[in-house]
């Protein structure tokens, strides 16, 4: 006897469909899965087994041989369980569906019948819908996060025992359990019942009217909220570092529709979406990792790869706070994800694509002991000239030249902390009047903000006037800087010049644009 159902697994942090194919031949009791499938599936057949009888079903006591198809693709996860009991239970004659019944299933079982939630459900379902599926079976904790797909109906199965088949007549008039029928008409639920998901509460971030003073960093991160540009904050312990880039995402504008649903899917499928039911998520990401983290932690892997922070803090920021306290491994591979917007990651069978299109902002101590160039005291810094230089060179070159922003942070002076400071709301207002003029400049092109801009459109869209072109030609001569960051002083121009509401580039914005490269110019005396 043959028989088939449909499920999904991830696949990086995309859903690929699987065919779980089922077979059940005479022969001595066994149970085999086919098609490259990792430990966690091969264990199935013990989870699939028991659950089965706990629920009331028969386990055929014959040979029966699943196979996972596409066979060349190497399936991990526990989602394709309640797929291969499906199959079991169709092949064996229990539960049938119609021929052009599109159902996929996704779950885990515990041993005795109970759905368990998996992550991935929404690439899944996304998948599930391109591919012309029109039904999806997951479990309840899982609905709210399938729902978010649209053209797809949802069925929340909370228990296997609730599936009854056509001839399981006693089991509908008992009525008194929520059941789902398979029969001539396909799958369809008994009763309509509403299964709550967990909702997670929302943690503002602060107002930047709580750091006192700072309105040349405050100025800084507006215009790198603007137009999504990298930048380091570098000054001496106390100053408000890491307060003035904690409240970055409250400054920025929310994620589009297409934005949304790619950061919604790279949670799903990390196993960090906590809120489905309250739909995609709107807020940029904000992701700080520890310092001591790995470069396969910040970039993604696994022998099935899954993403890193990179990824996790697509389409927002990526915070790392005490930026030479990171390894060095772990800071070059930030170099391919800041120019390229992707992390690719190469195994043997495969090579995996994640999506890493971040504002990187980080912050920095001046020297090992955060005392260099701090104003008003008289014993300064007790570093050497030499520790400094060692310090400082942690952060190479060639990862220094993609931030955008260099900015020194000093202790504020005792008259600019008595007066009140810029808030937040105030910032974000001009932010989001920049960020709709970048809009309406790139709506015929797949461009979000100014720091996507390269080549023939940099050159298109940032042209300075004729005075300003001349101040940055000769400063790219004198401060000894590269044509990588020429590009990026053009980009950063650009969104001065939007702040402004300017419709050039002027020679004002690119002085100014010019002064945020502070660490390029300066050399430890």
């Amino acid at each position: 006897m043959y028989g088939k159902s449909y499920s999904a697994c991830l696949y990086g942090v995309d859903g690929v469909i699987v065919e779980v194919e089922a077979d059940i031949t005479n022969g001595l009791p066994q149970t085999s899965i086919i098609g490259l499938p990792d430990s966690a599936i091969r264990e199935a057949t013990d989870r699939v087994r028991s659950a089965l009888k706990n629920c009331g079903f028969r386990f055929p006591n014959r040979r029966v041989t699943i196979n996972l198809a596409p066979a060349d693709l190497r399936k991990e996860g526990s989602s394709l369980d309640l797929a291969i009991a499906l199959g079991i239970l169709i092949t064996s004659g229990q539960l049938s569906l119609p021929g052009d019944e599109k159902l996929i299933a996704i779950g885990e079982l515990s041993l005795d019948g109970a759905l368990r939630p998996v992550p991935g459900v929404l690439a899944m379902a996304d998948c599930a819908r391109r591919q012309g599926f029109g039904t999806i079976l997951v479990p309840p904790q899982n609905a709210d996060e399938a729902r978010l797909v649209d053209g797809l109906e949802v069925y929340a199965l909370p228990h296997l025992r609730m599936l009854v088949g056509e001839s399981d007549r006693a089991a509908l008039a008992a009525g008194t359990e929520k059941c789902y029928v398979f029969d001539a008409e396909g799958l369809r639920e008994k009763e309509e019942r509403a299964y709550p998901a967990s909702v997670g509460a929302h943690l503002p971030c602060g107002d930047y009217i709580d750091v006192l003073g700072q309105e040349h960093a405050k100025r800084a991160l507006t215009i790198a909220a603007a137009g999504m540009h990298n930048i380091l904050l570098s000054g001496p312990p106390g100053t408000g570092k890491t307060m003035l880039i904690k409240r970055l995402p409250d400054i920025m504008t929310q994620l589009s529709e297409s934005e949304a649903l790619e950061a919604t899917k790279i949670l799903s499928a990390s196993g960090r979406l906590q809120a489905p039911r309250e739909g995609l998520i709107r807020r940029r990401p904000f992701r700080s990792p520890h310092h001591t983290i790995s470069p396969s932690g910040l970039a993604g892997g696994g022998s099935i790869p899954r993403p890193g922070e990179v990824s996790l803090a697509h389409r927002g920021v990526l915070f790392l706070d005490e930026l030479p306290e990171f390894s060095r491994m772990a800071l070059e591979v930030l170099r391919q994800p800041l120019e390229d917007r992707t992390v690719t990651i190469s195994r043997a069978r495969a090579s995996f694509t994640f999506p890493a299109h971040f504002m990187l902002a980080c912050s920095m101590n001046p020297c090992p002991c955060g005392g260099a160039r701090r104003p008003g005291e008289d014993f300064g810094c007790v570093c050497s000239t030499h520790a400094i230089a060692r310090y400082r060179s942690r952060i190479s070159g060639p990862l220094l030249d993609r931030i955008d922003m260099q900015v020194d942070v000093p202790q504020p002076p005792a008259g600019e902390i008595s007066q009140p400071g810029t808030s937040s709301a105030v910032m974000r207002e001009r932010v989001l009047a920049a960020a709709q003029r970048q809009r309406a400049r790139f709506r015929s092109l797949d461009i979000q903000c100014n720091s996507e801009l390269s080549g023939a459109t940099l050159r298109r869209y940032a042209a300075p006037v004729r005075e300003a072109l001349v101040l940055l030609d000769s400063a790219i001569g004198a401060l000894g800087l590269s044509m990588r960051s020429r590009d990026r002083i053009l980009k950063l121009s650009l969104t001065i010049a939007d702040l402004e509401d300017s419709p050039a580039i002027r020679t004002e914005h690119i002085a100014e644009a010019l002064q945020y490269r502070q660490m390029d110019r300066q050399t430890p005396e």
